[in-house]
């Protein structure tokens, strides 16, 4: 069994978590026991929600700790049924540090149409690089969903996941949600644009600047303001 040597590390992470968790029910970004969030506590180990609880009951100790092939380290309960989806996008994505699952009401559905979202607002392309592409549909809970999400995130930080809802992962926690925000915006404004005509989505070359820049200089700004990086 991991000897976990940092109690100070998972304690943050367990009550970043919890608050994470009411802030998503309060924007509506989770019914229920949906969704789920996660944070890296360090290579071996992530915390994550546990499975079948509501996120307006939850507390600290619910919280539950596992290895990164999905082994319970700690915590009474089971872990999120969606713990393969977290471990395959850290393993994937080493910068990942937090990982949030909802099901927000217009990106579900753009992923129940199979549609991405386009890169139709400057702090979508800036956070994402571009569009939110739609992984293929699997089963939750399974390998395979975990896998075509990884393939659908291809650098960017948020995918959706057919017939289901989103993926978005960060530096933080914090940003994480940040950008699961972001999506749901965006998803609105492009099923209203689709009522009206279409949007007219932005030039390449300046999704290429915008998204450098949030990368080289903004996020980092953000980061500098306490968006606090556990990990």
């Amino acid at each position: 069994m991991l000897i976990l040597q940092d109690d100070r590390i998972i304690d943050a992470a367990r009550q970043q978590i919890v608050a994470a968790g009411l802030k998503m029910i309060e924007q509506k970004m989770i019914a229920g026991s949906w969704g789920n969030l996660s944070i890296k506590i360090n290579t071996s180990c992530c915390a994550i929600t546990p499975s079948g609880r509501s996120y307006d009951s939850l507390n600290t100790e619910d919280i539950v700790v596992v290895d990164m092939q999905g082994n319970k380290i700690e915590g009474a309960l089971i872990p999120s049924s969606e713990t393969p989806l977290h471990l395959a996008v850290y393993e994937a994505i080493p910068e990942a540090q937090a990982i949030v699952h909802t099901h927000s009401i217009y990106a579900s559905a753009c992923a129940a149409m199979h549609k991405p979202i386009p890169a139709l607002i400057e702090d979508l392309v800036q956070i994402i690089g571009g569009s939110v592409d739609v992984a293929e549909y699997a089963l939750p809970g399974t390998e395979a969903l975990a896998a075509n999400a990884v393939k659908a995130l291809q650098n960017k930080k948020a995918a959706l996941l057919a017939n289901h809802g989103v993926v978005c992962w960060g530096s933080s926690l914090n940003s994480a949600l940040m950008t699961a925000e972001i999506v749901e915006k965006a998803a609105q404004i492009y099923c209203i644009c689709e009522t009206m005509g279409g949007a007219k989505l932005l030039p390449e070359a300046d999704i290429a600047v915008m998204h450098d820049f949030y990368k080289q200089h903004y996020s980092k700004r953000q980061t500098e303001k306490g968006d606090e990086v556990l990990g």
